[in-house]
């Protein structure tokens, strides 16, 4: 669904306007075209001219020739076909990951935001990586995920926990409920996806479909006070920047989604306030677990300490950074997501969502 939409939108922005079908079939005709025009050169040359029917050296140095040239002109078309449709593909790639982690705006309810990315492979533009951030009657309601794994099978996993959370974010009244819908919407992902990757022995439901797969998630909601409240499934506690570089947790955090079910009761851990000027930073793992050519750790914490920029200024510094530790090598990909509390006064009441959420503007490597 998301591929296919993405390739309709891609369409349109370039004004394509013929049937999927029909330029298929035009790309396969062009492909095809080069080859055979230098292949008919070289069987013309072999079948009319008198000099290829000669057996003296200059004449099977010009055969050579001749044939050299054909090869080489059809390994030249083959690659140009292969790039063209490479470039398609990573296009269409780009496009369903817009689709799928969509710009956050300068601004949401009172807080500043920011998100950056940093993605291991040079040329990758789908990774498992997710977050999210939306203004509720609830507060600003946040969502910071690592889906283990890369490629199709972990954008999957991603679309299936974002559109739940931007639905459950609004419907659920307390944290714990977004969270329990984030489970289903894991186990119901899972078990679809072994129904289609083995559908030969999932007659039935599957007991344990994919036990391997899994993913960390932080929920963090702000209220309209600075009130934090966070539910934690095993991914990385994230640093509050105030009078000082704190880390925040609460307690032991619980398992990934995925291998093991959630407890019962899922009460929402106090974290404190973030109060207005203090800035909150959510990270994935691969940001602290970044290494030096000595092994030694991305030093986060002390990057951050002292620094006081907007949050676009502050994920280019961490980034910078990171990318100078590792020497621009970096082993998984990462994220980042920055919120700073702008809010001038504590209002009474929460306020209500403003626009449509759309994702800022992302760091690449």
């Amino acid at each position: 669904m998301i591929l296919i939409r993405s390739r309709t939108l891609l369409g349109a922005r370039l004004g394509h306007r013929t049937a999927p079908g029909e330029s298929s079939r035009i790309r396969r005709v062009v492909t095809l075209a080069l080859p055979t025009l230098w292949g008919g050169v070289a069987i013309l040359y072999k079948l009319t001219c008198p000099l290829a029917q000669q057996d003296g050296l200059t004449a099977r140095i010009a055969t050579s020739a001749v044939f050299f040239a054909v090869g080489t002109g059809l390994i030249l078309g083959v690659r140009r076909a292969l790039l063209q449709e490479l470039a398609q593909i990573r296009e269409v790639a780009g496009a369903a990951q817009r689709v799928l982690l969509r710009p956050l705006p300068p601004r949401l309810d009172g807080l500043a935001i920011a998100a950056g990315q940093l993605c291991a492979h040079r040329a990758a533009t789908v990774g498992g990586d997710l977050y999210e951030a939306v203004a509720t009657d609830h507060g600003v309601r946040v969502v910071m995920g690592d889906v283990r794994g890369h490629g199709l099978a972990a954008i999957g996993t991603v679309a299936a926990l974002l559109g739940s959370f931007r639905e459950a974010a609004h419907d659920e009244a307390e944290l714990g409920s977004v969270l329990r819908r984030l489970e289903r919407a894991m186990q119901r992902h899972l078990r679809e996806r072994a129904r289609a990757e083995h559908p030969a022995t999932c007659s039935s439901e599957p007991e344990s479909p994919l036990a391997e797969e899994f993913v960390t998630v932080l929920l963090l909601e702000i209220r309209p006070d600075g009130s934090m409240y966070a539910l934690n499934c095993g991914h990385p506690w994230p640093y509050r920047l105030g009078r000082q570089v704190d880390r925040i947790a609460a307690g032991e955090p619980l398992p990934p989604l995925g291998p093991f079910p959630l407890p019962a009761d899922l009460p929402a851990q106090h974290c404190g306030r973030l109060r207005p000027g203090e800035t909150v930073l959510l990270h994935t793992d691969g940001v602290e677990d970044a290494r030096d050519s000595a092994g030694r750790f991305f030093p986060l914490a002390a990057v951050l300490a002292g620094n006081r920029s907007a949050p676009g200024e502050l994920i280019k510094t961490v980034c910078d950074t990171l990318l100078r530790h590792t020497g621009g090598r970096l082993a998984d990909d990462m994220a980042l997501l920055v919120l700073r509390n702008e809010r001038r006064k504590v209002p009474h009441q929460p306020q209500q969502p403003g626009e449509p959420v759309v994702r800022g503007a992302r760091t690449a490597s």
